[in-house]
């Protein structure tokens, strides 16, 4: 598998986007700097998910940046993407590992060192840990202290991203961390300029994680 890079790692959510298509909006992120695209569609239909995964795709392959269907390991096979994220109630990764093969990018969502051990030991490319901050972008979260996250990305030979309410004000917190990158969602896609807040946060991520 090539080498992946985890830096500024994109989750779609229609509902705090402010450009005119999920397209467009990803387009701009992609041009700001993200690295990585996690196509979520908690609301839509399979037939939805698997249209709107097609004219996504367009747009990341155009850019070589992967993308990672969220939760549907069914569609993320039906469109070939780059890979899959699965939470601690989605199929277990050792299964998803099974259904998609060895070459494809695997992600879990993890909030303990243990989840995270096992991930790695069921075969995942990455974790996504969190939620470091409280988000309005997803419900039922458990909350992981910096301390915790550094504690996992310490414990684990796998790249660690860091996910839940961060944005600018809250990349400090990370310094100490080590992560890999971090998920962003609002803090792209409901700005104003998602290019230039795309690229303002990646910025400021390399400056404090890896400056």
């Amino acid at each position: 598998m090539k080498h992946l890079d985890y830096t500024l790692y994109l989750v779609t959510d229609r509902s705090c986007m402010t450009s005119p298509t999920l397209e467009e909006g990803v387009e701009q992120a992609i041009l700001g700097g993200c690295t990585m695209v996690q196509l979520r569609e908690k609301e839509a239909s399979a037939r939805e998910f698997l249209e709107t995964a097609r004219r996504v795709q367009t747009i990341t392959r155009r850019y070589s940046v992967p993308l990672i269907i969220n939760d549907r390991v069914d569609l993320a096979l039906a469109v070939d993407a780059d890979g899959v994220h699965v939470g601690q109630q989605d199929l277990p990764c050792s299964v998803v590992r099974s259904l998609v093969g060895p070459e494809k990018i695997i992600g879990v969502s993890a909030a303990t060192l243990a989840e995270a051990k096992q991930a790695q030991t069921d075969g995942a490319t990455y974790l996504g840990v969190g939620a470091m901050n409280a988000t309005t972008t997803k419900i039922n979260t458990r909350s992981v202290t910096p301390a915790q996250l550094a504690e996992i990305k310490a414990a684990v030979a796998i790249p660690v991203v860091a996910i839940g309410g961060i944005h600018p004000a809250t990349l400090a917190n990370l310094s100490h961390t080590g992560v890999d990158g971090i998920a962003v969602v609002s803090a792209i896609l409901a700005q104003p300029d998602i290019r230039l807040a795309a690229a303002q946060l990646k910025t400021g991520f390399q400056e404090r994680i890896h400056g």
